[in-house]
């Protein structure tokens, strides 16, 4: 076998094993280990736990009445959930228009300073043993509140992750394709937390222990990440919690969609050197595999590999043996960046087809990793974690 087809296999593999078989495998170590090892049942408290929600808001006084409506309809015993926003920098009416409300408790500075600096400076003024983060965008079940803080009374359990659901748009690929990304990123980390712990939490919805807080550097774009996955390093679980769930309206189109795209991806590039410790296995072991496979392969080498594989196999039906074996293989790639283009096409003219958007995301994804790059390299001397928001589908 040639160099270069070595080079093309093993491309092949690791991008089969980043998009699919890491699944494949972490189900059936979980039905594994749970033949084996059966979840403990862990003794309520006594008492229930108060907690803070966190509302972190920029400009966002259009929301500001349907999310209070959302809040006071969480369940939760009285007294217990006190409810602050922060709305750093905000130039509207969002902190007047929350004045309104006599239960929250306002944290404003007219400085924007970015989220990461909003969160950090909003934890000097929270002292519950509980601390929910959640976006103005995004509303939450009734019971969102009550069912994150029951993961607590497991001892080891420092982070709770909800689930994020998309809403779905009519019309919109983007929501479609948006969503089913999601549901598969959910089952996900309903397996890796069934396994061991889950790799992070997403800023829709999560909470933490108030005593593991560590204030991250002001210019963090993945503040929910690097958080939660610092308290992972502490020797804590990532819970999952599937029966929380924070609804969020869908990208408006895939253009704004790709803005927090590239945001993401920039953001996990620094994760990755920021949590550099993190990658010793020998340090923390099944931890270290689950970030590996789930977010580190994603976020770097996968993507720049996948799209490897066309001039590597043009140059193994040039030249040597098996061409029709790789000219059939070709064909097939052709194939798909050909539905991924016709995919595209579609999306600019706001036409739905699933068969032909599927090609066209995962691509879109994997391109935004690269552009990610060069996101990273533009803010390289920022010191604030400010960006541009998406527009949401209406």
């Amino acid at each position: 076998m040639t160099v270069t087809a070595i080079l093309f296999w093993a491309c092949v593999l690791l991008a089969v094993y980043t998009y699919a078989g890491y699944g494949l495998l972490l189900a059936a170590l979980v039905k594994l280990r749970e033949a084996l090892c059966p979840a403990k049942r862990h003794p309520v408290p006594a008492e229930t736990a108060e907690a803070t929600l966190l509302i972190a808001a920029w400009n966002e006084q259009e929301i500001v009445a349907e999310k209070m409506e959302n809040c006071r309809a969480l369940k939760y015993p009285a007294g217990k959930l006190h409810i602050a926003w922060v709305t750093d920098g905000s130039t509207d009416r969002t902190p007047e228009l929350l004045a309104a409300y006599p239960e929250v408790t306002v944290l404003h500075d007219a400085r924007r300073g970015g989220k990461t600096a909003a969160l950090n400076r909003a934890l000097e003024h929270i002292h519950t043993p509980i601390v929910i983060f959640t976006d103005a965008n995004t509303m939450l079940n009734p019971e969102a509140v009550e069912e994150i803080v029951r993961c607590f009374d497991d001892p080891k359990v420092g982070c709770v992750a909800g689930e994020k659901r998309v809403a779905a748009a009519e019309g919109s690929g983007a929501a479609a394709t948006e969503g089913a990304y999601w549901k598969y990123e959910s089952k996900l980390k309903e397996l890796d937390y069934r396994l061991h712990s889950a790799v992070g939490a997403a800023g829709e919805l999560f909470a933490i222990r108030r005593e593991l807080f560590v204030a991250m550097p002001d210019d963090t774009l993945l503040d929910d990440f690097i958080l939660s996955m610092r308290i992972a390093m502490q020797g804590y679980r990532i819970a999952y919690c599937k029966n929380a769930y924070a609804l969020e309206e869908a990208s408006a189109d895939m253009t704004e969609e790709g803005k927090r795209k590239v945001r993401i991806a920039a953001g996990g590039l620094q994760s990755i050197g920021r949590l550099a410790p993190l990658l010793n296995p020998l340090r923390y072991g099944i931890l270290w595999w689950q970030y590996l496979s789930h977010r580190v392969l994603r976020w770097s080498v996968t993507p720049i590999l996948l799209f490897a594989l066309v001039p590597l196999n043009i140059a193994l039906v040039a030249g040597g043996p098996h061409r029709i074996f790789y000219g059939t293989i070709l064909l097939l790639q052709a194939v798909f960046y050909g539905c991924a283009l016709q995919g595209y096409r579609l999306s600019q003219r706001k036409i739905k087809n699933k068969l032909l958007f599927v090609p066209y995301y995962f691509l879109f994804m994997n391109l935004n990793v690269l552009r990610g790059i060069a996101y990273l390299r533009r803010r390289r001397g920022q010191q604030t974690g400010v960006w541009e928001k998406a527009k949401r589908a209406a």
